[in-house]
């Protein structure tokens, strides 16, 4: 599959574990791009009717098939979820340097199921995958979070080269407004899907990749 490295990340915060399943080709196929294969994931997983906030809801981030490559437009993905604004489908685009990372890292699209016991964030690095504590972070703003998770990285290039994209008090208090922030600047504004992904306790998604599309 062009443009695809083929994997999807699911991620169980309720019980803390993961699995790594294939892109069905057919739905890369017929859904084009990271927008129309996570809405489709959402609709066949997520009853209409749940709670956009409560752990039924799944946080979807997609990336595309020109993600990583260089491409006019190359640096975009979307995150998708019910919204707690509109309580129908939200997605929101972001760009930066997050999304191609998660392509280098070898997936196109990481699914976030459930909600953890206590604050925790994602650490990724191609692939070895952990699900670390958040509580010390919990309460900072996104510049505080990006830098105190930099700080724990030993190795300062690998500190440099590593991609962030975190929420910060609005998301954590469920502000049905709040935003997911990624590389400091960049927000996937649309629809409060940073709610969703404070509902879930989830803090943050670090990523460092080393492969390439």
């Amino acid at each position: 599959m062009d443009g695809w490295v083929g994997n999807i990340l699911r991620v169980d915060l309720s019980s803390e574990d993961y699995t790594v399943e294939d892109l069905d080709p057919e739905l890369a196929k017929k859904f084009v791009g990271g927008q129309g294969i996570g809405s489709k994931i959402l609709f066949d997983e997520v009853d209409p009717n749940i709670d956009p906030l409560s752990p039924e809801n799944k946080l979807i981030f997609s990336t595309c098939p020109l993600t990583g490559t260089g491409a006019v437009s190359g640096a975009r993905a979307w995150w998708i979820a019910k919204s707690p604004l509109t309580g129908t489908i939200g997605f929101s685009c972001t760009g930066g340097y997050f999304p191609a990372e998660i392509k280098f890292a070898g997936y196109d699209m990481i699914i976030f199921e459930g909600r953890a016991d206590e604050p925790v964030y994602l650490w990724i690095e191609d692939d070895e995958v952990e699900i670390r504590s958040a509580i010390d972070l919990w309460g900072k703003d996104v510049s505080e979070t990006e830098d105190l998770i930099r700080n724990e990285i030993k190795d300062s290039w690998k500190a440099r080269e590593t991609r962030i994209a975190c929420i910060g008090p609005a998301g954590e208090n469920l502000v049905k407004l709040a935003s997911i922030m990624n590389d400091k600047h960049r927000a996937a504004g649309r629809g409060g899907l940073g709610a969703v992904m404070g509902s879930k306790n989830l803090k943050a998604v670090v990523v460092r990749g080393t492969g390439s599309i």
